[in-house]
């Protein structure tokens, strides 16, 4: 049985029927617009803003795209590889030749990106409706290179990637470091700046504390079930070999707790 497009954009929570997919090819010019095309070398953000400018000519592009588009870059005369999946925030300008569409990239698939090649038996369409794109087969699933640890106190991460650290291959190492220490970290709510101050000492490891809150948003703590955990930063303000006494990273996280005021002004119930 051959795997195809539509249950990998089901797994990653896309319905076909909300999406179109785009499949982009290397040319000097736009034939539609004019404008300058991408090439092999072409930034993430030029091929951003190539994606979000669109022919005003009827017929040439959906006239109400919708809100997800799944992005391919052309790989030889029927191949396709995934560059990213975007999110359309609506048109933001139109003046009779050019439309222009307010875009921002999405963390669907991002474990797929520039790993994932589709067949592309239709060479004419460039853009196809989801539903179309769903049969479409899945010729490969590159393995993906591994992410250097960036260092304990050089690490800061949003709710996303977090949950990509725990889950995805190309960040073993990030695990491992994180299974390997025990000490104080920090939530921030970045949406009102409030903090929270906890700590993973005894047989508990930062890796093990963080994947708890990877798994459900809160690590079962009381003050943050009511906190959307999607607008979390996690962050390390101290670790310590896990042979370290108890007594010591308690005494730390007391002092980052009155430090930062996270009793009477953050997240934190003691």
């Amino acid at each position: 049985m051959t795997l195809t497009l539509g249950p990998i954009l089901h797994s990653a929570g896309i319905e076909p029927s909300d999406a179109q997919v785009i499949r982009h090819a290397y040319v000097r010019e736009h034939e539609d617009t004019g404008l300058q095309g991408i090439h092999a070398d072409s930034s993430d953000k030029e091929i951003l803003s190539y994606t979000g400018q669109q022919s005003a000519k009827p017929g040439i592009f959906p006239t109400v795209p919708p809100r997800i588009w799944v992005v391919f870059v052309r790989e030889g005369g029927d191949r396709a590889r995934l560059w990213s999946v975007v999110e359309n925030g609506g048109e933001i300008s139109n003046d009779g030749k050019l439309r222009t569409f307010d875009l921002d990239v999405s963390e669907h698939m991002a474990d797929l990106r520039n790993r994932l090649v589709i067949g592309w038996p239709a060479p004419r369409s460039w853009w196809l409706k989801g539903p179309t794109a769903a049969p479409y087969p899945v010729m490969e699933i590159a393995d993906a290179e591994p992410v250097p640890f960036p260092g304990f106190d050089r690490l800061v991460l949003d709710f996303a990637r977090l949950q990509a650290v725990m889950r995805e291959h190309r960040y073993t190492s990030w695990r491992t470091a994180l299974s390997s220490v025990v000490g104080i970290y920090l939530i921030t709510d970045t949406l009102d700046g409030r903090q929270y101050v906890g700590k993973a000492d005894g047989a508990e490891r930062i890796g093990q504390r963080w994947g708890v809150y990877a798994a459900n948003g809160h690590g079962s703590n009381v003050e943050l079930r009511n906190v959307d955990a999607n607008n979390f930063r996690f962050s390390l303000l101290r670790v310590f070999d896990p042979a370290t006494p108890s007594q010591l990273i308690n005494e730390a996280e007391s002092h980052f707790k009155e430090a930062l005021d996270t009793r009477r002004h953050g997240l934190n119930r003691n």
